[in-house]
């Protein structure tokens, strides 16, 4: 593949509570993600320099975007937050690259914000992390 910019994601889908997929991608302005591995320091006091080994594997999201209350759009997916214990499938696919355990990940949303800017703007932001123990890789 060729280096690409992060335009025209091919598609991001997040779970209602229901469990119905939807593509919220029109209602997102911006996206975090990260896979992190935990790490533990395994140094015997004979070496001068740190030696270290990968624990457990982890994801983590952050989604931002534009209030929308229209139906299957981003407030009816993420209405639910704040009142229910959801484990919501998370699925991305940047040109063919698919992140995802087959393949979506599934993550639980800890957190619906809203916010009124003072220029009348209406964002949200909505964090998630990895909910099953199932490690996120990226497949093609």
């Amino acid at each position: 593949m060729a280096k690409e910019n992060g335009l025209g994601w091919t598609a991001m889908s997040i779970d209602d509570s229901g469990g119905t997929l939807r593509d919220i991608r029109n209602d997102l302005t911006n996206i975090q993600f990260a896979t992190p591995r935990a790490e533990q320091n395994v140094t015997g006091i004979d070496k001068s320099a740190m030696e270290r080994i990968l624990n457990l594997a982890d994801m983590s999201f952050t989604g931002n975007g534009v209030f929308n209350d229209a139906s299957n759009m981003s407030h009816d997916v993420f209405k639910t937050v704040p009142s229910t214990s959801v484990a919501r499938e998370f699925s991305l696919n940047v040109s063919g690259q698919i992140l995802g355990t087959t393949p979506t990940c599934t993550l639980l949303f800890t957190d619906y914000a809203l916010t009124r800017g003072d220029d009348g703007a209406l964002t949200f932001s909505v964090p998630g992390v990895l909910a099953n123990g199932a490690v996120p890789t990226w497949t093609t």
